[in-house]
């Protein structure tokens, strides 16, 4: 049975649907807000940070309703810790991408024009990663035999978002345009953050790969 949902879960499929757009639009909402503060555009910038201040809130109460509906009403009982297990790694994501836009907020660094392209760009990586690890949430609760070739793209984004930050480190430490080692270190940091989102999109993507393989047996 390639559906995890029936009849009598059909709410709870819709619930799972709108919690799954969150973690998309959070995804999107960090891209937009990185753009934005490196295109100077800082009043954008401090909306996209309250606008993903106030879907993580709505996102972690979204999933709490969905965990005490799945307990509750013994929904799906044989998936159901696989599940739980999966909207908590998800949650990972939304926290990320609004830890790493306050990070900008907070610490206002300065960004050189000649690294603004790559700073955007990793952004962009990790956005796709988000994505495609979304989609192939939505592949588990409807199209099992989809979810790795999902999985594999997060891979591939990721090794893309790593093959960035590699290429803007050695930018940073390498240029002559930079004096203070200081503000090299802050550069580095602020990539790293960057390209974290990535790294918890592929940490859900592995477990979603074991949780598929673990339905389709």
């Amino acid at each position: 049975m390639t559906n995890l949902f029936n009849t009598k879960t059909k709410q709870l499929e819709g619930e799972i649907d709108g919690y799954l757009d969150r973690v998309t639009t959070a995804g999107l909402i960090f891209l937009e807000g990185v753009r934005a503060y490196v295109g100077g555009k800082n009043d954008k910038f401090e909306r996209n940070y309250k606008e993903i201040s106030v879907l993580e809130t709505d996102a972690d109460n979204v999933r709490r309703d969905i965990k005490h509906k799945l307990y509750t009403y013994m929904l799906i009982p044989e998936s159901r810790g696989d599940v739980l297990g999966l909207l908590e790694t998800l949650d990972d994501i939304v926290d990320i991408c609004e830890k790493v836009l306050e990070q900008f907020s907070i610490e206002t660094p300065v960004i050189p024009d000649f690294l603004k392209s790559d700073f955007i760009e990793l952004a962009e990586l990790s956005c796709k990663s988000v994505e495609e690890v979304v989609k192939g949430a939505r592949a588990f609760f409807r199209d099992i035999a989809m979810v790795s070739d999902f999985v594999n793209r997060v891979h591939f984004y990721e090794h893309e978002a790593d093959n960035v930050e590699e290429h803007l480190k050695r930018g940073i430490f390498n240029s002559d345009e930079i004096e203070d080692f200081s503000q090299k270190v802050h550069m580095r940091y602020f990539a790293e953050k960057i390209v974290a989102v990535s790294d918890v999109a592929e940490s859900v993507a592995e477990r979603l790969a074991v949780y598929a393989i673990k339905r389709r047996i």
